[in-house]
């Protein structure tokens, strides 16, 4: 059963229907009283939405009653955003010169009657459209509810969360067991295969990562590679391998007789051990096929571990006797219980929730996720009632197949406030097992509109980054890298909680090839998996044509899979005039299109590592609700946006330019006074950036890189009254950037080099 998010984008309607900027807009343009109706219509139907959601399963009508009032909300949406545009084009006018003034006056003046009129029609059309949806709801006996709280402003306790995330309880015989085996040689061939079998959830791949960290194996192996598999393809498997061999080189256009003469070279006469992790393929012909290149390659000793859920692919590809987890013990399944849902040492002030945390540990059948889940799903609740609904929830009744989601995992999702359950299931775009960078992800719910600070004295990036704790602390993540302290770090999704985001996620997010055939009616944000750009250019423009215009993000997986040509850009933006994500990161096309500029929507551009580009449209500056730019390693743009000040709502640029000089009038920076973070990497010939620095109020990180002709840096930097986190890098001919004084006003600035690498704010 896939979520409605009705509820979700009701709230941010509304939201932005009781904003001061649209409450302005009414009053000004004529249309104060249509935009009130549709307020009432909208929060009348936002009463009930909850209920509905929670009643969906069970009742076909109601779900298909929640699909249309979806549609209908994303389009009330995009009549309010259109709305702000307009508001955002009229401030960028009142910015311009006395000239352009008076230009924009007259022409204007007729359009601006137009406007009103166009709008106000689509405002009652809009209203009527909900309205005659609503009608509908008596059916359904609907009880108005009251939404939990949409912000997060407290965070939790982080080093309590990262410990807890890396704990390994009762695997100890079975780590030492693996061990043995990959440090024993074999008379009969020089790589050996391990299987560990287990079902989800029961830490196959927490035990092989812990085997092969250990300093033991470590020191045993010259080489060693992780790779995570899910789709047994030999040739992508062997580009994986290779990448982790060397993870600055480009094999996407390697033939597959050239992958593998470069796997022999790069592993020849080298112990290696080689992790396979979540391997499914049971085709015998498809794992000799791997086998016959790797056995002929490694030294001996060589291992290959494997984890797998199923033993028919344990019994295909080993070589020793599989490895077979078996759940844990009552005793250690209720150690990380505990570890999760108390603080050390609090479970003694709490005899009677521990001893209903005893029998709600029976449910979890020995698998740790389940454990963990449920013991930070209760970390914050200490209300015994609370601990009485979970061991009594109907969900421990519904049968589960062999590899279905867990109940466990299921009520850790139904205890969060639908605002976190947006967030989550958004995630279910990115690649099982990446790393996820958590501001690069903020990022992106911020342009999707998943953060809203509506009369909160916080930044949209600040209660990001208590969204991310929240479910990182709720085990949602894992595996954390941490880059800089409480600010920065990479994560992963256990594969378990990706199946359960996607369960909940479609058919609103999807992942889709240029091969798909089936493509829900619904969609709205695409991910493509594809690993290689299709070889004629007209079979991915003939399957942007099967696409819904409605779509609102266009994302790819895969490293080095973007779009080639400006035609594929020109399709986007002329097809899809409701988006707002676009990520065409590492792409090639030559140019952007000027059409570019009619997205009034979009807030997030990335077409970072582009090495072709040279030149950008003028068109772009007309993104007035554009929030993130990047721009990173275009290392052939030959100068930023001219009108670039007129990008007002920017709250993060990275840019990469050949210009020397950034304080020209056309395209001073000075005017983004929404930007939050900005990064000048890579730009040979800079000379000089621009002065009167202190108008970036907002400006909390600011990073410049590699920018060895750099000689002058404003003394206006010492007046950014808001920056916390200051990098300069890489910068020679920079004598001095701060004295003493800025040295003091900046007191709280945090200099992590390693958090402003921009691959920390990049999608993929």
């Amino acid at each position: 059963m896939a979520e409605s998010f009705a509820f979700g984008i009701a709230d941010r309607v509304l939201g932005k229907l009781g904003s001061a900027i649209i409450q302005e807009v009414g009053l000004a343009w004529g249309v104060k009283s249509e935009l009130e109706d549709l307020r009432d219509t909208s929060s009348a139907i936002r009463a009930v939405l909850l209920d509905a959601e929670g009643k969906q399963a069970t009742n076909h009508q109601l779900r298909d009653w929640l699909g249309k009032l979806k549609d209908a909300f994303y389009d009330a949406e995009d009549i309010v955003d259109e709305f702000e545009y307009e508001a955002l084009r009229r401030q960028v006018v009142a910015l311009g010169s006395f000239k352009t003034k008076v230009r924009s006056f007259f022409s204007s003046t007729i359009s601006s009657v137009a406007f009103n009129l166009k709008m106000g029609h689509r405002v009652k059309k809009i209203r009527e459209r909900l309205d005659k949806i609503a009608a509908d709801k008596s059916k359904f006996n609907l009880i108005e509810g009251v939404p939990n709280t949409p912000i997060l402003l407290s965070k939790r306790e982080m080093t309590h969360s990262f410990v807890r995330a890396s704990d390994v309880i009762g695997r100890d015989d079975e780590k030492e067991n693996i061990i043995g085996l990959l440090r024993q040689s074999s008379d009969s061939e020089n790589v050996s295969v391990i299987p560990i079998v287990g079902i989800g959830g029961l830490g196959k791949t927490t035990l092989a990562k812990l085997v092969y960290s250990d300093e033991r194996v470590v020191d045993h192996f010259s080489t060693k590679m992780w790779v995570c598999v899910y789709e047994f393809d030999v040739e992508k498997l062997i580009k994986k391998i290779l990448k982790e061999k060397k993870p600055d080189e480009n094999y996407s256009d390697f033939s597959m007789e050239q992958l593998q003469s470069r796997l022999r070279n790069e592993l020849h006469g080298e112990k290696f051990l080689l992790v396979l992790d979540d391997v499914w393929n049971e085709d015998r012909e498809k794992w000799v096929k791997l086998k016959d290149l790797l056995m002929d390659v490694g030294a001996n000793g060589s291992k290959i571990l494997v984890t797998t859920r199923k033993k028919s692919v344990a019994s295909i590809m080993g070589s020793f006797p599989m490895q077979e987890l078996k759940v844990l013990s009552k005793e250690d399944c209720l150690s990380i219980f505990v570890k999760c849902a108390f603080k050390d040492g609090e479970d003694k002030q709490y005899p009677n929730l521990l001893k209903i945390g005893e029998q709600i540990v029976q449910n979890c059948g020995g698998v740790p996720l389940a454990a963990r889940s449920l013991g930070s799903l209760l970390n914050t609740k200490k209300d015994e009632r609370d601990w009485v609904s979970i061991r009594e929830s109907e969900i421990w009744k519904l049968e589960q197949d062999r590899d279905g989601i867990m109940a466990a995992v299921r009520l850790s999702y139904y205890d969060l406030p639908y605002h976190l359950k947006q967030c989550l299931v958004l995630c279910s775009l990115f690649p099982k097992d990446c790393k996820i960078a958590n501001q690069a992800l903020i990022t992106y719910w911020i342009a999707q509109g998943l953060i809203q600070s509506w009369g909160q004295n916080a930044t949209m990036e600040y209660i990001g980054e208590t969204y991310g704790n929240e479910l990182l602390s709720r085990s949602f993540f894992q595996d954390v890298e941490e880059i800089a302290p409480e600010v920065a770090y990479y994560f992963k999704m256990h594969d378990l909680v990706h199946d359960l985001a996607m369960f909940f996620a479609q058919p609103e997010y999807f992942t889709l090839s240029f091969g798909s055939k089936d493509i829900p009616k619904r969609i709205q944000h695409v991910a493509f998996s594809d690993n290689d750009w299709p070889k004629e250019e007209y079979e991915a423009l003939r399957f942007l044509e099967k696409l819904n215009s409605s779509i609102r993000s266009i994302y790819f997986q895969m490293e080095n899979v973007a779009p080639t040509s400006k035609s594929f850009v020109s399709a986007c933006t002329l097809r899809f005039k409701c988006i707002r994500v676009l990520d065409f990161k590492e792409s090639s096309f030559e140019a952007l299109p000027n059409s570019i500029g009619s997205l009034k929507y979009l807030r997030y551009l990335n077409i970072s590592e582009n090495k072709r580009i040279k030149k950008l449209p003028n068109s772009i500056c007309k993104l007035y609700h554009l929030q993130t730019l990047s721009l990173y390693d275009c290392s052939e743009i030959e100068e930023l946006p001219r009108g670039i000040r007129s990008m007002i709502n920017l709250r993060t640029l990275f840019g990469t330019t050949k210009q020397r000089d950034l304080s020209k009038r056309e395209n001073r920076l000075k005017h983004l006074n929404s930007l939050q973070q900005l990064g000048i990497y890579n730009c040979l010939n800079l000379e000089f950036l621009f002065n009167e620095m202190e108008s970036l109020t907002a400006l909390r990180m600011l990073a410049i890189r590699n920018c060895p002709s750099l000689i002058y840096l404003s003394p206006s930097i010492k007046l950014l009254s808001a920056l916390e986190v200051l990098l300069i890098d890489d910068c020679e001919k920079l004598d001095q950037f701060m004295d003493g004084e800025a040295e003091g006003r900046s007191r709280r600035a945090r200099r992590h080099s390693k958090f402003w690498e921009p691959k920390n704010f990049a999608l993929s």
